[in-house]
């Protein structure tokens, strides 16, 4: 029996609808029509002889051969995307000192670098992760060339790259002590996200207590991965042992930028963007 092959454009026809939640969000997100992207889906499962997609009458949905067919056709995609870059930019070469805020890592940051790195492996990255303030005062005194970091409430400089969603966090399955202040680990004075936090349950009327303090994000996961406290992150980032915790009030979102005199510098950051962009693009598996 001839095993078929799967046409990559039909995979990204149904990894959009996935993504997006439904046919007219993927026809926009790639410029194509609901009917256009139906009829890729609906090829890609005459060609496996199963259904990927359940179409009721509140969206779609995977099957569980969906679900099986969306990681692998997310890393051929990748792979593919890779290899078109690699092939097909120009070359690229010199030297970027970058400085990327903490509250980008752990899960976003690793695989974005190697990606950027094998695929021009002619740019020497040189790359500092600490806080967005102390980041854009190292940029000040020449030590970085760019920072990508948080832009502060009420700010215009930057350029926007990302949004991020600020949530409360905790173990899963932790829940507040009851008749105690809500204990919470947070970054030291001077963090936006610790501002906005606090500020919130203030607002709210909601007892606290700032029960553990440390400089490293990291730290004050580990805090809240050992069932310590509470604490806000940024969705796109939260590490393995760590859920969200609803109840509390909202602390809104926070937009990630570029910061620093890009010019001349265009055909380093340009691809370096794209890989952070496409990284928020695809959930990880």
């Amino acid at each position: 029996m001839r095993v078929p092959d799967l046409d990559l454009d039909l995979l990204r026809g149904f990894v959009t609808v996935a993504e997006r939640g439904g046919f007219t969000a993927a026809g926009v997100a790639l410029g194509l029509t609901q009917s256009a992207i139906s009829l890729k889906v609906k090829r890609l499962e005459d060609i496996l002889g199963k259904r990927v997609l359940d179409r009721g009458g509140r969206g779609v949905a995977l099957t569980r051969e969906g679900e099986t067919l969306l990681a692998y056709a997310r890393r051929m995609l990748a792979l593919n995307d890779e290899a078109v870059r690699r092939m097909v930019a120009p070359p690229v070469a010199g030297r970027l000192r970058l400085g990327v805020a903490d509250h980008f890592i752990p899960r976003n940051l690793a695989p974005v670098l190697a990606r950027f790195t094998q695929t021009y492996p002619e740019v020497r990255l040189e790359v500092e992760v600490g806080r967005s303030h102390e980041l854009r005062a190292a940029m000040a005194d020449g030590a970085l060339d760019l920072v990508l970091g948080k832009r502060r409430d009420g700010e215009t400089e930057g350029r926007p790259v990302f949004t991020e969603t600020i949530v409360w966090v905790a173990s899963p399955g932790w829940v507040p002590p009851e008749g105690r202040p809500l204990p919470i680990a947070m970054l030291p004075q001077g963090c936006m996200f610790r501002d906005r936090a606090l500020t919130a349950l203030a607002r709210a009327g909601i007892a606290f207590e700032v029960l553990y303090t440390s400089a490293s994000l990291l730290g004050v996961a580990a805090a809240a991965q050992a069932g310590f406290a509470a604490t806000v992150l940024g969705r796109t980032g939260l590490p393995a042992g760590l859920a969200e915790l609803h109840g509390l009030p909202e602390c809104g979102t926070a937009e990630m930028c570029l910061f620093g005199d890009a010019e001349g510098r265009s055909a380093l950051v340009d691809p370096l963007i794209g890989f952070i962009r496409d990284s928020l693009e695809a959930p990880a598996t």
